[in-house]
């Protein structure tokens, strides 16, 4: 790749350009489908191509191309400096990235079993028994089974002096299981909502979460819910589950972070922040047992690589240090932005720019944000609690463009009494606003029930870019919240 990295960067160079980095990025993708029975869905895919960034007379120029040759290198990164020179006349100020980053390296995602070499006939047979297993138990009536598998490698070189070469893989299972009755429908998934837990692992990740194991559980709860009453109105005590609070970490506390979004570069689409620049450092973002963290080193996140598409190591920051905001996700240039704001501000990006592939500009991206684990077992916290409720596995979510007020609903829920899990409940939804809702959390649970959850739809950007990522968890207490807002 070296030839065409050189030649990219010297062509744009020699176009006008003051810095120009080159990402070539090749995408496999397996995705495989059962419902009811049937392999409804079998795809394999392979996408290829490079982009150039560039900035010339201060602003930046993108372009990019899925024919990777000599002669269309030169011209996508003549077409990326005519582009920036072109942005430049309405610039606002120059594009400042900081000091170089330069780093000569190569990351592999560690794993036992390539899952490209793992059998087509072993996965589906896998889906096709937990599938069995669910449709076994009296009241089903949709069984639905998912594997994905990613193989992305990217090469990336910057005129900094950076040449890093990367692969990236991925493996993701799930199971959703629907049971209806007189016009309802509940429904239970395994191990995550929305069809699948994925993370950056090999085939050893499907083996593990053993789908065939805990079919006919998801199913027998899918069926139980039908009959179970609904979730009451009240303030109360809530507890809730390593997934569900994945995805309350995802929404209130990864995007509000993001340093594009603070200052107004996504406003159009995503929305803004309420954790403007003035808070950070001094702002109370929860209780004292909140400690969150972004990271791309966990072993097994979806958010965890080697470098981002800037070519910045991937690192651990923190962002919520007991109780107080203390971090946000930057690129670069928006690291050099917060500097002039706040001096104390780290000097160099924290590595969370990505892009969805080669023919989309990097973008601030969560890597794996996770709230860190306490001192508490599952059991104690809840022989601990007197009267609340425990929620599991979210099943829909709101929150405003601000990322402050949200509802939340779950799969499954149970009351809490005297210590105790007592009856289940269905349709199960909570609000709050975030400052107030962290301020409210009293216990965290240890290291032991901690996961890494992988969130592999998150939307932003316009053009649209998904990313993957990941949210560490443990389940956790807050008191005096809203439950119920829903009707019977």
């Amino acid at each position: 790749m070296r030839e065409y990295t050189d030649r990219a960067l010297d062509t744009a160079q020699s176009g006008g350009a003051t810095y120009a980095d080159i990402r070539i990025v090749r995408r496999e993708n397996q995705d495989i489908g059962v419902k009811n029975g049937i392999v409804q869905t079998l795809t394999l895919d392979e996408d290829f191509g490079f982009g150039v960034r560039v900035i010339a007379n201060g602003a930046w120029g993108f372009a990019s191309s899925n024919r990777l040759t000599i002669d269309e290198i030169d011209r996508v990164a003549a077409r990326a400096v005519e582009i920036a020179m072109a942005s430049a006349r309405v610039k606002e100020a120059d594009v400042n990235l900081g000091p170089p980053e330069v780093h000569v390296d190569t990351y592999r995602t560690p794993f036992e079993i390539d899952p490209f070499e793992v059998s087509l006939e072993e996965k589906i047979e896998v889906l096709l028994t937990a599938d069995k297993e669910a449709r076994a138990v009296s009241g089903v009536a949709i069984a639905q089974g998912t594997m994905g598998f990613l193989r992305e490698t990217k090469t990336f070189a910057s005129s900094e002096g950076s040449f890093i070469e990367q692969t990236i893989v991925e493996s993701g299972l799930g199971i959703t299981v629907r049971a209806i009755a007189e016009g309802e429908v509940q429904q239970r998934s395994y191990p995550n909502s929305f069809g699948r837990h994925q993370g950056t692992a090999g085939y050893e990740f499907i083996r593990a979460w053993d789908l065939p194991g805990h079919a006919r559980q998801t199913a027998e709860e899918a069926v139980a819910l039908l009959s179970a009453p609904q979730c009451p109105s009240a303030t109360t005590t809530l507890i809730l589950d390593g997934p569900q609070l994945a995805l309350q970490v995802h929404e209130s506390c990864g995007h509000p972070i993001e340093l594009d979004r603070v200052f107004g570069t996504e406003a159009a689409f995503a929305g803004t922040s309420f954790l403007t620049p003035e808070k950070y450092g001094t702002y109370r973002y929860g209780s004292e047992v909140v400690n969150l963290v972004s990271d791309a080193i966990t072993p097994t996140g979806l958010g965890t690589y080697g470098y981002d598409d800037e070519g910045v190591p991937g690192q651990k920051t923190d962002i919520v240090r007991e109780g107080v905001f203390v971090g946000y996700l930057t690129s670069r240039e928006s690291a050099s932005q917060l500097r002039t704001i706040h001096p104390d501000a780290p000097e160099r990006s924290n590595g969370t720019m990505r892009a969805d592939g080669w023919n989309r500009v990097p973008i601030i991206r969560m890597n794996n944000v996770s709230l860190m684990p306490g001192d508490w077992s599952l059991d104690d916290l809840i022989a601990d609690t007197d009267d609340g409720v425990y929620m599991l596995t979210n099943k829909s979510w709101s929150i405003d463009d601000r990322r402050l007020n949200f509802q939340f609903g779950t799969e499954l829920a149970y009351e809490v009494k005297s210590g105790k899990l007592g009856r289940m409940l269905k349709n199960a939804t909570y609000t709050g606003i975030t400052p107030e809702f962290w301020g409210n959390c009293d216990a965290v649970c240890n290291a032991d029930h901690w996961n890494v959850w992988g969130t592999a739809n998150c939307g932003k950007g316009q053009p649209g870019q998904r990313a993957h990522t990941g949210h560490g968890t443990a389940p956790a207490r807050f008191r005096n919240v809203q439950i119920g807002v829903m009707k019977a």
